[in-house]
């Protein structure tokens, strides 16, 4: 069990990185776009794939209690057909229709029975603000209403369905590959309104409030009718050398699952225990040019405020995730003159920490090793600036918490992994 596991986790990482990779590949083998010649006024359709995770809160207006969260991962498709205009030789705006189908879901094993809570499918219906970095890279923003259906699966022989909507927001970068293809990489938050998932079994709202919120991450790419037909741009892209030591900084979200497991309590697995939250990161790093390629080292330090919270009877208890570093390396191809496609993996360790409201306070704290994958998009700005946006999935080591309960071994564990998205900035030094 524990094998396929971590083959799962190793592929929820590896998917949205493989697939960036494979797309900016194709740029090997179609004409470079020159460098004022894509036009970003038109209609587009597109597709990717992404991973992510969400966080369940339940609540109660009857109890005084809330978990927050209940928390998913997993993998999804997506489909998109957009409008852009540009209304000013770098300033965007536009609109845009997505579908997706996933199994971001949550899951539990007790005694031979068996439940899922699924992400099946949804829609978002939205508007996106652009600035161009370069003449062939995009920066923007995005929001605008969502709407995800979802399924309770068990072997037990009852499930039900319900639907959700609420608004979503983003930030992501696209970038020229050729006369008309672009990919991107894109983060989303969404946050759902409050349900009552047991109305159609009579349950009176306020009993069990539901309030669902995602954090997702997609690799996608674009075919642009029309775009071959030269744009406006009158700027030049700036000329950057890859090559040189660089220090940075980044901010970021995202969602954390725990998959615990009890195996005394009737072979209890519960996948998992959720939590969300922003960080910020410092990092220093080496990259090296070898043309088309780049490789490069990388260590950064993190704060974070990622947290899963209980609140029962006045009572707060939270598991913390809040600080950790990493030591990565990359390597990326050159997708146009000034952006980079890139993956990367390595090293990560991370410090957690429960604690509980006074008077109750500390109750414990641990390290934990382990590694990220990832991948991302980073352009240049000036010849020693770059931004990009970069996903990362982490796993940790388990944590036993068997002796601390006064337990057997493997008693009480804990298997940490986050998905998470970063804005940064780097500057070089020549």
């Amino acid at each position: 069990m524990l094998i396929r596991t971590s083959a799962k986790s190793i592929l929820l990482g590896a998917v949205s990185a493989m697939a960036l990779m494979s797309v900016a590949h194709a740029a090997d083998v179609v004409q470079p776009v020159e460098s004022s010649g894509f036009n970003w006024s038109g209609v587009y359709i597109g597709f990717g794939v992404g991973a992510g995770a969400n966080v369940h809160e339940l609540g109660s207006d009857v109890i005084p209690i809330s978990l927050n969260g209940i928390g998913g991962e997993g993998v999804y498709g997506e489909a998109t057909v957009g409008y852009d205009y540009m209304v000013s030789q770098r300033f965007l705006l536009g609109g845009l229709l997505d579908a997706h189908v996933g199994n971001i879901e949550t899951t539990l094993d007790i005694a031979g029975f068996n439940a899922s809570i699924q992400e099946t499918y949804g829609f978002d219906a939205g508007l996106r603000a652009g600035y161009l970095f370069t003449p062939n890279t995009l920066g923007y923003v995005l929001g605008g209403y969502s709407w995800q259906k979802y399924k309770l699966d068990t072997n037990a022989g009852f499930g039900f369905d319900w639907s959700q909507s609420g608004y979503f927001v983003g930030a992501g970068v696209e970038t020229a590959i050729n006369s008309n293809w672009t990919i991107k990489t894109e983060y989303r938050y969404t946050r759902f309104s409050t349900a009552n998932i047991l109305s159609d079994f009579g349950v009176p709202d306020g009993i069990l409030n539901t309030d669902t919120s995602r954090h997702t991450f997609q690799v996608a790419a674009n075919y642009r009718f029309g775009a071959q037909n030269g744009g406006a741009a009158a700027f030049e892209a700036p000329a950057y050398n890859w090559t040189g030591f660089y220090i940075g900084g980044a901010g970021g979200a995202g969602a954390s699952v725990q998959q615990i497991n009890v195996p005394p309590f009737a072979d209890l697995k519960f996948n998992g225990l959720g939590g969300e939250g922003v960080f910020g990161e410092l990092n220093v790093g080496y990259d090296h040019d070898f043309g088309n390629w780049v490789a490069g080292v990388m260590v950064d330090a993190r704060y974070s405020g990622m947290t899963s919270k209980l609140d029962l009877f006045g009572t707060s208890v939270n598991l913390d995730t809040d600080y950790g570093f990493d030591v990565l390396g990359r390597v990326g191809m050159k997708v146009n003159e000034s952006t980079l496609a890139y993956v990367l993996g390595g090293y990560s360790w991370q410090h957690f920490d429960l604690k509980a409201s006074a008077p109750i306070g500390d109750i414990l704290d641990w390290g934990s090793s382990g590694f990220s994958v990832g991948g991302g998009l980073e352009t240049a700005l000036s010849n020693n600036v770059t931004v990009g946006l970069e996903y990362r999935y982490s796993q940790f080591a388990k944590k036993d918490f068997s002796s601390d309960i006064g337990a057997p071994g493997d008693t009480l564990t804990s298997t940490p992994s986050f998905h998470t998205v970063r804005i940064g900035a780097k500057y070089k030094f020549n």
